[in-house]
């Protein structure tokens, strides 16, 4: 059977390298973003269908999963990629920015598994893919707004892999790290210098959008639960779990260099 996949924010970045991806591997897939005309430019390219699909709106949900039930008749594979950065130093950061991100890259995630949830129960089987970040596990200074957002993804999808399992649903979460997208372009940061920075690390990334969407494509295969896509995530999160405190001097050190920096450009 032809796998049906719905992939959000897959009108540009990371989002459409996996649309590609399940395109190519012979997959159904509905291009679905929030700005429209992007996603009826990647679905062009892979001759797939295109929905505008505002992750904060229950209405717009609402019309994707009748869209589902209708072309379809139901739907294998959700994934949730839809996101925003946000950053800055915690007293910083406006309630506004907060109320952003958290709507977007928490509720959003939340609202497409609560939506399609009870269609995969109907069906004894689906697969949510769930996108998270490696700032879920780390946790780094600067990122408050962002790190509670996708800690919250991560915590959420972790839940649902047990209380779904039963029914026949699989759950991945995604955990990348700085990938090369035009994320910085729909980001807010309280810090111009931590945004600056942010934007630098997305530059000098080596793992693609087309590296991260092979491994979650190989995950669904096999319904592997985490992708951590990078190696020195891999290996960041396996010292935060066994070495804790080494972690801690290596953050401590770089958030002291960072934090005069800051500072000092306060004062200029």
């Amino acid at each position: 059977m032809t796998q049906r996949v719905l992939i959000t924010g897959a009108g540009s970045g990371l989002g459409k390298a996996m649309a590609v991806r399940f395109a190519r591997a012979g997959a159904r897939v509905l291009v679905s973003d929030v700005d429209i005309a992007a996603a009826e430019a990647a679905a062009k390219e892979l001759d797939a269908a295109a929905l505008r699909l505002d992750v904060t709106d229950d209405a717009s949900w609402a019309a994707a999963l009748d869209w589902c039930r209708r072309e379809w008749d139901g739907l294998d594979v959700l994934v949730n990629n839809a996101g925003v950065a946000s950053g800055g130093r915690f007293e910083l950061i406006p309630q506004d920015d907060w109320d952003w991100v958290l709507d977007i890259n928490l509720m959003g995630v939340v609202r497409g598994c609560r939506t399609f949830v009870p269609l995969f129960k109907e069906q004894r089987s689906g697969h949510l893919v769930n996108v998270a970040s490696l700032a879920a596990i780390m946790n780094l200074p600067g990122m408050a707004s962002y790190n509670v957002a996708k800690a919250g993804v991560l915590a959420l999808s972790q839940t649902l892999r047990y209380e779904l399992a039963p029914h026949g649903i699989a759950t991945t979460v995604v955990c990348p790290g700085f990938v090369k997208t035009n994320l910085p372009d729909r980001s807010r940061h309280a810090d111009p210098a931590l945004s600056e920075l942010s934007r630098k690390l997305m530059e000098s990334a080596t793992v693609t959008p087309e590296d991260v969407a092979r491994q979650v494509w190989e995950a669904v295969h096999v319904r592997a639960f985490m992708v951590n896509t990078h190696a020195d995530g891999r290996r960041s999160a396996l010292l935060k779990r066994y070495l804790p405190g080494v972690v801690d001097r290596q953050v401590g050190r770089y958030w002291s260099r960072l934090q005069r920096r800051l500072e000092g450009e306060r004062t200029r």
